[in-house]
């Protein structure tokens, strides 16, 4: 069986290497959780955060078989694993690419962000998310994402941070914590379809990395794809590398 486990040195182990914040949050403690099998010497482990699934060590199927969710990322730590994925979920298995960015705390141009932060248009208004807007961005899709993680607005008070952009009540757009890890967050940033390519999500990111700076929190980015990497060097990041991530649907 596949059981939650404590996590021990052999499981830092098996994840050793790895500069993915959500992972962090996972062996920190602080969101998330590992799991291993059951009366089995830890040799095989998978960290589960929202939609995420880091798997690492030695390639076990049960530990493939038991993750059922109807969607999910899967990152595999390496060719082994993610050909084991393919063989389990087939035709429901993508295999694509994302973007680590480089973790450089100051790498910032403030001047810069500061411009992109109060460049927002006449009728808008920015907001950090209080239980209002909480509430609001669980209510639709496309913002879900911007606080689902958090168990409650509780929670999401305690340990996550974001700024909104509304006009006449409405969310158009947002940055977030997505996840949380001590010392951290990595940031997810959400722009209601007929708001896009409005300059929204640029002045979300530019105010959020200011309030990271300003609490002393290193606001982590991770690309989805290369819309997501040209906003991120926009704001001042720098790209690592690329990196599988087996998407699954309907399994």
């Amino acid at each position: 069986a596949v059981v939650k486990t404590d996590v021990t040195a052999a499981v830092r182990f098996l994840f050793s290497g790895w500069e993915e914040t959500i992972l962090w949050s996972c062996l920190e403690g602080t969101m998330g959780a590992v799991y291993t099998i059951e009366g089995k010497k830890t040799i095989s482990a998978v960290a589960i955060l929202g939609d995420f699934r880091f798997f690492a060590g030695q390639p076990n199927r049960e530990l493939l078989d038991w993750n059922s969710q109807p969607s999910s990322i899967l990152i595999p730590k390496d060719t082994q694993w993610e050909q084991l994925m393919q063989e389990v979920y087939k035709d429901k298995a993508t295999r694509g690419v994302r973007y680590a960015i480089r973790k450089e705390p100051n790498v910032f141009n403030l001047e810069q962000l500061r411009l992109a932060a109060d460049s927002l248009p006449c009728g808008y208004s920015l907001q950090f998310i209080d239980q209002q807007i909480y509430t609001l961005c669980l209510q639709n899709e496309w913002s879900r994402d911007l606080v689902s993680q958090y168990h409650n607005y509780s929670h999401y008070q305690a340990h996550g941070l974001g700024i909104a952009v509304l006009t006449e009540g409405q969310l158009v757009a947002g940055a977030s914590s997505y996840s949380t890890y001590p010392g951290g967050i990595e940031i997810e940033i959400d722009t209601q379809k007929e708001y896009r390519r409005r300059g929204f999500a640029r002045i979300c990111g530019a105010n959020l990395i200011l309030e990271c700076r300003k609490r002393n929190l290193y606001p982590s980015w991770d690309a989805q794809n290369m819309g997501s990497m040209a906003l991120a060097e926009k704001l001042g990041y720098q790209y690592s590398h690329a990196y599988t991530a087996v998407e699954i649907w309907g399994y």
